[in-house]
């Protein structure tokens, strides 16, 4: 609800470490952090990734308050030399991370901070927070922009979000997805993305009849004219009365733009036939049929295996809280630590009973394997930040969880791109996060490099995240000497 401090959005646990380093560790002992997840959200065969420009804003306004320290301190938890670090507290280091609107997969660092310790744990949460939350329904969207097969989805789910924020910057995430407007005014605003709508039923009961309602609308809003037609009867009374305005503005010399109807209710598959029959018959063969009422990619692409003839789609409650998968389940590792005498990062790998929660150590980055003959994408490949590849040579590849499986790619056929930019150097923001319909335009173009197989909404086709040799050797190393602790 406006500008807010959020140094202290962030778990107690964090500071409470902090306090720790401080006491007991050298504070400029530099670390490397990795952000990723470990599985696609919906079991899609890819996510999005979002967040990114409030991640820098939330680190560039990294400040305790007096106010922030006062509270801390009644919290009778933390020491006074503690608190006064906290007074000049600035981050400081390095961050790292794949541009909002690309294509990620599982296993790779989403965002990479190198940094003194205290500082690298301090944003674990807000990072997170962030990340998590827009990347979820960045990727939610576009599994609905591609089951509607190009139809515009516009985002109605304001009133259904989990409160302002997630609203909005739910909104800015839908857009990057590929919406192409929203209901909500704020983000339309902070974005400079389109805003959208039409009317409520209210709207119509408000009025002593529905024709004198969409009458009363058109006048007001002759070319943005989508009149919703089920407050009472949609085919009795609704589309009739609709056909009538539109006659009339027709007759009144009003271009007929960007006009058409609404259904929210219904038989969606069954009432858009006949209403495309009915509107056809009247020589409105152009008017737009729109839709909404609890849907998601699953429900679309249903209606459109039914033959429906409904070409824009309102989606609110399903994408704006991506309903059916709630989280998308980031986590923040540890991967290095740096050796002080030679400045070089000593390797740390966490361990678990659970293989999928083993972490890949390091200080790594991304390269993106595309067919050169295709454009898509063949696999992606983390690898040590100091290897290099030589396109000119062959690359092979190899399954880490089965490294007996390999792929050789011949000079010729394949490219590489490295995914990660740096957005922090010393503190200061080297990157300037694009406008988001520039974002939107860039996350179209990544998905058009996936398969179709990759992007079916049911049991898609998993891309392949490959660890280099080196990185996979390290990986073996640190765990049989952990075997042995």
């Amino acid at each position: 609800m406006g500008k807010q401090n959020l140094t202290l959005m962030t778990d107690l646990y964090e500071l409470t470490m902090m306090q720790g380093y401080f006491k007991n560790k050298d504070q400029n002992e530099t670390v490397i952090f990795d952000a990723f997840y470990r599985s696609n959200p919906m079991h899609s065969g890819y996510a999005i990734c979002a967040g990114l420009e409030q991640v820098i804003d939330y680190i560039e306004n990294l400040r305790f308050s007096e106010e922030d320290i006062t509270y801390l301190a009644g919290l009778s938890i933390f020491e006074e030399d503690f608190l006064e670090y906290l007074r000049t507290f600035r981050f400081s280091g390095d961050i790292y991370a794949i541009p909002e609107g690309s294509v990620m997969f599982p296993r790779e660092p989403m965002v990479k901070v190198i940094a003194p310790i205290m500082e690298a744990q301090l944003v674990e949460t807000a990072i997170l927070n962030i990340v998590n939350h827009q990347s979820l329904i960045a990727t939610k969207t576009s599994r609905v922009c591609y089951a509607a097969q190009g139809d515009g989805i516009m985002e109605f789910g304001l009133r259904r979000a989990q409160g302002p924020d997630a609203g909005t910057l739910g909104a800015r995430a839908a857009m990057i997805g590929g919406c192409v407007g929203t209901s909500n005014v704020l983000a339309g605003r902070l974005f400079d993305v389109p805003v959208m709508g039409t009317h409520a039923h209210s709207w119509i009961m408000s009025f002593p009849d529905e024709y004198t309602a969409f009458k009363a609308y058109a006048d007001m809003y002759p070319f943005a004219c989508t009149l919703l037609v089920d407050t009472y009867d949609t085919l009795k009374s609704g589309i009739p009365n609709a056909i009538r305005v539109f006659r009339e503005m027709q007759k009144a010399g009003i271009p007929l733009q960007k006009y058409g109807i609404r259904l929210d209710s219904g038989d969606l598959a069954y009432l858009s036939k006949k209403a495309r029959q009915m509107l056809d018959e009247a020589g409105f063969s152009d008017a737009v049929i729109a839709a909404s009422n609890d849907l998601d990619e699953y429900l679309i692409d249903s209606l459109k295996a039914q033959g429906c003839k409904i070409t824009s789609w309102g989606v609110g409650t399903h994408l704006i809280t991506s309903k059916d998968w709630p989280s998308f389940g980031g986590v923040y590792k540890l991967a290095a630590i740096e050796d002080r005498q030679t400045g070089t990062f000593i390797p740390k790998i966490k361990l678990s009973e659970n293989s999928e929660k083993v972490t890949n150590p390091g200080n790594k980055t991304v390269y993106r394997i595309y067919e050169t003959q295709t454009g898509k994408i063949k696999a992606d490949l983390i690898c040590l930040v100091e290897e290099t590849f030589d396109e000119s040579q062959p690359l092979v590849l190899f399954d880490p969880n089965e490294p007996w499986k390999k792929t050789k790619l011949e000079p010729g056929q394949y490219r590489l791109r490295e995914m990660m930019v740096p957005v922090f150097c010393g503190g200061k923001c080297v990157y300037r996060s694009p406008k988001v319909m520039d974002i939107r335009a860039y996350c179209a173009s990544e998905l058009s490099t996936l398969w179709d197989e990759t992007r079916r909404l049911v049991n898609p086709h998993n891309v392949y995240v490959d660890l280099s040799p080196k990185l996979y050797d390290t990986k073996m190393r640190l765990l049989g000497e952990m075997s042995h602790v």
